[in-house]
């Protein structure tokens, strides 16, 4: 096996989202006159695409239009607000730039809608991760293998050669559909348990554990 790419989730494996998600799930939940959620509570509602989060957020019972003006609530809300608090994680940034150095292709593949998917990616990894996909109208989302396949197109790669990397096991899930090893990111959005039982090919402790993983691949 020889690895040429690298495919990242984003929230919860690249980027810290997790507050600015919960500031703009609790400001359409407050436009729609419903209770507020708890950050932990909208840890546990991402990863299945935007309106899963919606449906998740809003009290059980809620009517599809309601629903779906709390969705376009929040996101034309995120869309304005998806930078105030979010961040790259501790050592992200210099990972990725080893990966470019050492020539692996990088690209991000998120259940998040694809104009946030893509504004994050120029916002904070321009450089260093060279396409990003996102969640869009006819595209089925994660676990469903089509847009991580269709990333490794794009980046000219077969499955065989790349790794996808992401916090949940809906991220291993999709890897294993896409025929792709899957290393899982300790520090993201779900328990290393969560992550242990999903059975990943590794699992890191940190975003530089990516390089050893991969030369360790490629040896």
């Amino acid at each position: 096996m020889h690895i040429r790419a690298a495919v990242f989730d984003l929230d919860g494996t690249l980027l810290d989202t997790l507050d600015d998600l919960t500031d703009s799930v609790n400001y359409a939940l407050a436009r729609s006159g419903f209770p507020l959620r708890t950050r932990e509570e909208v840890r546990q509602f991402v990863g299945n695409g935007v309106r899963r989060l919606a449906e998740r957020a809003v009290p059980p019972g809620t009517g599809d239009e309601t629903l779906s003006g709390f969705l376009a609530c929040f996101r034309a809300h995120y869309a304005e607000n998806m930078t105030n608090k979010t961040a790259p994680y501790p050592g992200v940034c210099e990972a990725l730039a080893e990966l470019k150095k050492a020539g692996i292709r990088t690209a991000i593949v998120s259940n998040k809608f694809d104009g946030a998917v893509k504004g994050l990616w120029r916002r904070y990894f321009p450089d260093t991760v060279d396409d990003a996909l996102g969640e869009r109208d006819g595209t089925p989302k994660k676990p469903d293998p089509a847009l991580l396949l269709e990333a490794l197109e794009r980046l000219r790669v077969l499955p065989g050669e790349a790794v996808y990397i992401g916090d949940s096991d809906v991220d291993v899930e999709t890897a294993r559909n896409a025929g792709v090893p899957c290393i899982a990111a300790a520090w993201g959005f779900r328990s290393e348990e969560s992550l242990r039982a999903a059975r990943p090919m590794a699992i890191a402790n940190a975003p530089m554990d990516w390089i050893d993983l991969l030369k360790g691949m490629n040896a």
